[in-house]
């Protein structure tokens, strides 16, 4: 973990590329898998390279949205206009809990603006909720990652109250953490979690976040896809990569975004906002990129069993099968590599996949009921479980179909 970066696509633009892994932990190849849909850009962090899988992230600076907003107003304002009074006598409005504003009212004080900055002043802007009454805040780990060794982070409520914050811990592969406010006010409203495995393409949802640093905005859509395939990397040299099997969602979801929560319609967390696909790069003379209606979200019944993880050890911990899989761009499964990365055995000696019979060129072609087309796809499948799990896997071996039950191991931390 992690293997070799793959080499360069040629729609990358920008001349960095991604990292990947295996489902064991270890893996090599020399490119993402091919139809899981081109993943997406994370839509976090700034001043510096973010990628989703093979595309240049959305990138946000601290600051610049708020001078966006800024500078569109002021020209506005500067316009000649005609005033016309209205009629105040329209009555009250009167807004039922289940409307996009009744929820809206309900979550946005239990948003938070996530302020990451690095020892060396380098950071950006993202978005987190209250977890727990306890001052425990939940985020995209490339939202906190400069801040991780040494850097300083704050938390701005709605309500403009600011608290520093400290990491209780980060997990890469799930690109989940969890952060703790500092003197953390008595009166945190947790939001409620819903169950992702419940939810149905179709269905409503409300985006929070902090797009381009302008905070506490709210966006609608609805869930477009389900267990949609996406590795992405914050793009720095010593970055790993992180798998999901997302929710997509056309909720307009843009950089400062990251870490914020999608909801459903009676405003239950379903997912956290992670990634981005980005037709182009370039926003107002920047780098970033912003929404074409595809974005995706963590779902939250992995997230919450990574933040409940990570609260209590501070490590995350990963299912896997003990076997290293290739990355290279094939629609036909993920093949298991014939060497692990480093000269190791491409099964692990006593793991899952070794008692499940699995050799070095057997390709898993199904995860329970989940077509695998790739390495990066199993991965992200494999990490929806929890070690312990029992799972059935398909694989071709010489030309013929065979399927096998195995039970996920595990590994503790991001090494």
């Amino acid at each position: 973990w992690p293997p070799p970066p793959p080499g360069t696509p040629p729609y990358d633009d920008g001349g960095a590329s991604a990292h990947g892994a295996a489902a064991g932990g270890a893996g090599v190849g020399s490119g993402w898998g091919a139809p899981y849909q081109q993943p997406a850009p994370k839509p976090g962090r700034g001043r510096g390279g973010l990628l989703g899988a093979v595309l240049i992230a959305a990138l946000v600076a601290g600051g610049l949205g708020g001078g966006l907003g800024y500078t569109l107003a002021r020209n506005d304002d500067g316009t000649s206009s005609t005033t016309v009074s209205a009629s105040d006598s329209g009555g009250g409005v009167k807004r039922a809990p289940g409307t996009v504003a009744g929820v809206a009212t309900r979550a946005l004080p239990s948003t938070v603006t996530i302020q990451a900055e690095s020892s060396s002043g380098e950071g950006g802007t993202g978005t987190g909720f209250v977890f727990d009454t306890q001052g425990h805040i939940v985020t995209n780990n490339h939202v906190v990652a400069q801040a991780v060794d040494g850097g300083k982070l704050t938390a701005t409520f709605p309500n403009g109250k600011k608290y520093d914050a400290e990491v209780v811990g980060n997990a890469q592969g799930y690109d989940v953490a969890v952060i703790k406010l500092k003197n953390a006010p008595s009166d945190l409203n947790p939001l409620t979690l819903g169950n992702s495995d419940k939810v149905a393409v179709g269905d409503s949802t409300i985006a929070i976040g902090a797009p381009f640093g302008l905070s506490n905005t709210v966006t609608t859509g609805i869930i477009s896809a389900k267990n949609r395939p996406v590795a992405s990397s914050d793009g720095s040299g010593n970055s790993k990569a992180s798998y999901m099997s997302a929710l997509q969602t056309d909720a307009s979801i843009n950089p400062g975004n990251s870490g914020g929560p999608l909801l459903d319609a009676q405003g239950n967390v379903i997912g956290i906002n992670s990634a981005i696909q980005s037709a182009a790069n370039g926003m107002g003379g920047t780098s970033q990129s912003g929404s074409i209606g595809l974005g995706f979200a963590i779902p939250i019944n992995q997230a919450k069993y990574v933040a409940q993880q990570l609260i209590k050890t501070g490590k995350p911990v990963y299912a896997k099968i003990g076997a290293s899989v290739s990355l290279e761009d094939t629609a036909d499964g993920a093949k298991i590599t014939d060497q692990g990365a480093g000269g190791a055995d491409p099964v692990e000696t006593g793991g899952p996949a070794a008692k499940a019979g699995l050799k070095a060129g057997d390709v898993i072609t199904k995860l329970d009921d989940r077509v695998i087309d790739s390495g990066p796809t199993l991965i992200g499948e494999i990490w929806t479980h929890k070690p312990g799990d029992k799972v059935t896997i398909t694989y071709e071996r010489d030309g013929r179909s065979r399927t096998v039950e195995l039970t996920l191991g595990s590994r503790t931390g991001d090494s």
